[in-house]
This record gives C-alpha cells, sequence and structure tokens, in this order.
C-alpha cells in the first residue's frame, strides 16, 4: 500500500473539484483540533488542586494547634495555602494569633525552617498522593491580612 500522498494529475482525474484536502488522510483531517482555553487567567487553578490546598491547610492547622512540641509554631494560625506554581509545590500563608503581640518575622521563618520536615510528613500522611508537595511558608502580618495600613 503507497502512503505517499497522491499527485495533482492522479486528483484531477479522480474527481471534478480539487479541494485543499483532498489526499488528506481522514483520520487527520476528522481529527477535533483543541480550543484555546477560555482567557480567563493565565493558569486557571483545577478543582481538584483546590482540594489539595483546603485539605493541607485543614492539617497544618490541626498540627500547628496542638500536635507541634514548639510553642512559639502553636501560635501560628494557616491563613490559606495556594498552588506556587502548581500542586508541586505550595505556599502556606501563615500568621499569628490574636492574642500574641506581633512576633518578629525572621523569627517565624527559623522556627518554620526548622520544623518544615516534620510539618510535609504530616501532610504527606493526611493526603493522598504519589508525592508530598513541598512546602513555602510565608508570614502575614495580622493588620496587613485585615485591610489595615
Amino acid at each position: 500500500m503507497n502512503r505517499k500522498k497522491p499527485s495533482r494529475r492522479q486528483l484531477e482525474s479522480l474527481c471534478a473539484d480539487v479541494h485543499p484536502d483532498d489526499g488528506m488522510d481522514p483520520k487527520l483531517f476528522l481529527r477535533r483540533h483543541k480550543r484555546p482555553p477560555p482567557l480567563r487567567e493565565a493558569h486557571p487553578v483545577h478543582r481538584k488542586t483546590l482540594q489539595l490546598c483546603s485539605q493541607v491547610a485543614d492539617t497544618l492547622n490541626l498540627v500547628l494547634s496542638g500536635e507541634c512540641s514548639d510553642e512559639f509554631l502553636q501560635s501560628l494560625q494557616v491563613v490559606a495555602v495556594r498552588p506556587a506554581p502548581n500542586a508541586a509545590q505550595l505556599l502556606v500563608l501563615v500568621t499569628s494569633s490574636p492574642t500574641d503581640p506581633a512576633p518578629d518575622p525572621a523569627t517565624i521563618s527559623a522556627h518554620l525552617a526548622a520544623a518544615n520536615g516534620r510539618l510535609r510528613a504530616e501532610v504527606a500522611t493526611a493526603i493522598a498522593r504519589r508525592r508530598a508537595p513541598k512546602l513555602v511558608f510565608q508570614y502575614v502580618a495580622r493588620n496587613l491580612m485585615n485591610g489595615q495600613p
């Protein structure tokens, strides 16, 4: 079976009108073309990614509230978890409790960096995924969170 494209002379002998799609493989011609995604966001967040972020936020709130041995980390609360840039790495926004005085962000970063492995292990046991996502923590001051200067 010859898979070469038929010549123009052969096509003209077979039909009266020659069209641009004559001689094309029907599998390629009838294949549906993918439509471009709607222009909402550069990278839309999928529903399953949002579910993962919610599950990670719940797990980290439980671990930080009572299971953590570091008293400094027990005063922190998880504000939000977002994909950064996808579900393989998650941005965890934390803040201090309203009753505590405003702590130093460098101290918070140091404590979170020291506990990052344990927190990631706790997240890995709570979620059903092949690989646990990398956690990146960021401190958000409570007055910035409420929109106050």
